[in-house]
C-alpha cells in the first residue's frame, strides 16, 4: 500500500478534486439536474479545502522559531476551520439554487451519461478518502483526517443524489430533484459544523485521549522508584505535536544534578512515545505538610 507523506497526500487530493469537479460539472451540464449541481458545488469546496489544507500543512511543518517557540503545527486547525466554513457557504448556495428550481421545476434529461460521470467521480473520491484517513491516523494530522472525512461524506452524498435524481427522472416528479438537493445541503451543513467544532477544540488545547494519558502514566511510573512521585499531569495536542507537563516530587536531600538527571530520563521516555514533556521538580513534603530540607551548618 502507498506510504505517502502529508503533503504528497494533499497534492493527490487536490489533483483528484479538480478531476471530480470537472466530472460532476459535466454531469450537471448534461442532465440539467439541480441535484447533480449541488454535488458539483460541493466539489468546488473539495478543491478549496484541499488547496488550503496543503498550504497549512506546509506551514505547520516549519520548525519552531523565536516568534513561535512551540512550532507552527496548529496551522492545521485553521485548515479544518476554513474547510468547515466553505462547506457552510456551499450549503447556502445549494439551498438558494434548489429553492429556485422547486418554484420553477425543469425536466431531467440524459440521465445515464450524467450518472456515469458522477459515479466515476465518486469512486475517485472514495479512493482518495481512504488514503487520507489512513494518512491522518498514521501522521496524527487533523488536516488529513478532516479532508478524508469530508471526501467520505461526499461519497455518501453522491450516492444519495444519484438515487434521488434517478427516482425523480423515472417517476416524472421533477420536484423531487430540488428536494434531494436541499437534503444534500442540510447533510453537508451537519458535516461543516462537525469540522468547525473539531477545529475549535484543537485550538483550545484539548487534552490527549485517555489511552495516551494512561501510556504516559505507565511510562512515568517506571522512573525513579518509590522515592519519586509524578503529580499534576497536564497534556495537550497541537495537531501532529503532543505535549505534556508534570510535577516531579523528589526527596528534599537530593542534589539538583540528581533530580535533573531523572527529569531528563522522564522526558526521553515520553519522547519515544512522540510526546514532548516538561518536568517541574519539587521537594517532597513530610506527613505533617512541612518540606524537609537539609540546611548546611
Amino acid at each position: 500500500m502507498l506510504n505517502l507523506r502529508p503533503r504528497q497526500l494533499l497534492l493527490l487530493s487536490l489533483l483528484a478534486a479538480f478531476v471530480t469537479m470537472a466530472l460532476k460539472t459535466l454531469a450537471w451540464y448534461i442532465t440539467g439536474s439541480v441535484g447533480f449541481l449541488s454535488d458539483a458545488i460541493e466539489s468546488v469546496v473539495n478543491v478549496a479545502g484541499a488547496g488550503f489544507a496543503l498550504f497549512m500543512v506546509t506551514l505547520a511543518r516549519r520548525p519552531a522559531d523565536d516568534s513561535h517557540p512551540y512550532g507552527h503545527s496548529k496551522a492545521e486547525y485553521l485548515s479544518a476551520a476554513f474547510e468547515g466554513g466553505m462547506i457552510l457557504l456551499a450549503a447556502f448556495a445549494i439551498c438558494i439554487t434548489a429553492i429556485e428550481r422547486l418554484i420553477n421545476p425543469q425536466p431531467i434529461s440524459t440521465l445515464g451519461i450524467g450518472t456515469a460521470f458522477t459515479v466515476l467521480a465518486s469512486l475517485i473520491n472514495l479512493a482518495i478518502a481512504l488514503l487520507l484517513l489512513r494518512g491522518g491516523k498514521q501522521h496524527n494530522s487533523p488536516a488529513l483526517e478532516g479532508d478524508g472525512k469530508h471526501l467520505m461524506t461526499d461519497v455518501w452524498t453522491t450516492v444519495g443524489v444519484i438515487v434521488g435524481v434517478s427516482v425523480a427522472a423515472i417517476s416524472g416528479y421533477s420536484w423531487l430533484d430540488p428536494l434531494v438537493a436541499i437534503a444534500v445541503a442540510l447533510h453537508i451543513v451537519h458535516e461543516g459544523y462537525g469540522i468547525l467544532y473539531r477545529a475549535a477544540n484543537g485550538l483550545m488545547d484539548k487534552a490527549l485521549p485517555d489511552e495516551d494519558i494512561t501510556k504516559i502514566e505507565q511510562a512515568l511510573a517506571t522512573i525513579g522508584g518509590s522515592e519519586v512521585s509524578f503529580i499534576h499531569l497536564r497534556t495537550r495536542a497541537a495537531a501532529t505535536l503532543q505535549f505534556a507537563q508534570t510535577d516531579m516530587q523528589v526527596p528534599a536531600h537530593w542534589t539538583v544534578e540528581k533530580a535533573h538527571k531523572l527529569a531528563d530520563e522522564a522526558e526521553i521516555a515520553l519522547l519515544q512515545l512522540g510526546i514532548e514533556l516538561v518536568v517541574h521538580v519539587e521537594p517532597k513534603e513530610l506527613a505533617n505538610g512541612v518540606t524537609a530540607y537539609n540546611v548546611p551548618t
